[in-house]
């Protein structure tokens, strides 16, 4: 089979160097041949051991979200990236946050920054879903509520001491519209204050939706 046809039994995902390696065990030096498949755009590389397929070929490619799920795990999307998928802020995100149980790492990549925060569990756990971002394609991603929660936890300099603070900081920084956060699921977000970095904050962010 030619490996065209065999790439494309892995549309719209991220192979793995071990996945080549199967594809290309009739070689006797596979890492030559990935080697060749990259030089002729069958093959683009993302990070060491993990390719897509490349500009050469038609095969679709994973959604970067879903890159996100496989470069450094356990992860989910969340922050700009997850508000984004769910129309909550205007503008395209060109960086990748994703957050982790892991130490914080940040992988800067042909296809852009894909950077990796780390959090304590139990607060990791709380607020995920799987979301579709493409035909077959499921992400582990933050809920509306976890994203703008890690949002304002993680992002240094960020304290939020009132509600007119905390919408001026939705709408002038993020551009949020204050009308899309009146379904958030504050009942869910009290649960996570006790174990949440910057609980206070978080808190205010609480009361302030609630009283949209």
């Amino acid at each position: 089979m030619d490996i065209k046809q065999q790439l494309s039994e892995y549309r719209g995902q991220l192979i793995t160097h071990q996945m080549l390696v199967a594809l290309l065990k009739e070689y006797s030096r596979p890492n030559d041949k990935i080697k060749m498949l990259k030089d002729e755009g069958i093959l683009q590389s993302v990070k060491r051991g993990f390719y897509i397929a490349g500009s050469a070929t038609n095969i679709a490619r994973p959604e970067r979200t879903l890159i996100a799920n496989h470069l450094y795990g356990p992860s989910y999307v969340s922050m700009e990236a997850a508000l984004m998928h769910y129309g909550l802020i205007p503008e395209r995100v060109y960086g990748i946050t994703s957050m982790t149980t892991k130490s914080s790492k940040s992988f800067r990549t042909p296809l852009g920054l894909y950077t990796y925060t780390s959090l304590p569990l139990p607060y990791y756990s709380f607020g995920l879903e799987t979301a579709i971002v493409n035909t077959n394609q499921q992400v582990i991603m933050a809920t509306p509520e976890k994203a703008l929660a890690d949002k304002i936890a993680t992002t240094p300099g960020i304290i939020l001491r009132s509600m007119s603070s905390t919408k001026n900081y939705l709408t002038e920084d993020l551009r949020i519209e204050l009308s899309d956060l009146k379904n958030f699921d504050t009942t869910a977000m009290t649960t996570w204050l006790p174990h949440a970095p910057k609980k206070d904050s978080l808190e205010i962010l609480i009361k302030t939706i609630h009283k949209l």
